[in-house]
């Protein structure tokens, strides 16, 4: 068993695809954006379906090791947040996060897109990173 966990985690992918082929393919959601005093409809695919789709452990496999997972969300400018395999997990935290690609029904402005995440629920959207050029996946040692 402790074996067949350490090759997992041996072979985490290093980044998450931001691709259009490995977008498609995903469940489309939507989610509310609220940031600077503004309201919009996105839409996108779930962080959670994005992860599971490239490899990462989901369900009963987010346990043990798989509690130490992170994912960084770059974007163009430098900004970068992180979130917890744990928080993401509709088991544990169950924290929505979108990688939304519109909004009001409109692909994303160039200001805020093309890719932007959406957390909806929480007080600031400090982690609603827009302009995301990157998902990166690292674990703790």
């Amino acid at each position: 068993m402790l074996a067949a966990l350490a090759l997992m985690f041996a072979t985490l992918p290093a980044a998450l695809p931001l691709d259009a082929a490995s977008l498609a393919p995903l469940p489309r959601a939507t989610a509310t954006l609220t940031a600077h005093g503004e309201t919009r409809a996105c839409e996108g695919v779930w962080l959670t379906d994005l992860a599971a789709a490239s490899g990462l452990p989901a369900g009963q496999a987010v346990s043990g090791s798989a509690l130490s997972i992170l994912i960084r969300a770059e974007a163009a400018d430098g900004y970068r947040v992180v979130f917890t395999l744990a928080e993401l997990d509709r088991k544990l935290g169950n924290r929505p996060v979108l990688i939304a690609d519109r909004c009001d029904g409109k692909p994303m402005a160039a200001g805020d897109g093309p890719l932007r995440l959406v957390v909806p629920g929480e007080a600031r959207a400090a982690r609603s990173v827009r302009q995301l050029v990157a998902l990166r996946v690292e674990q703790l040692r």
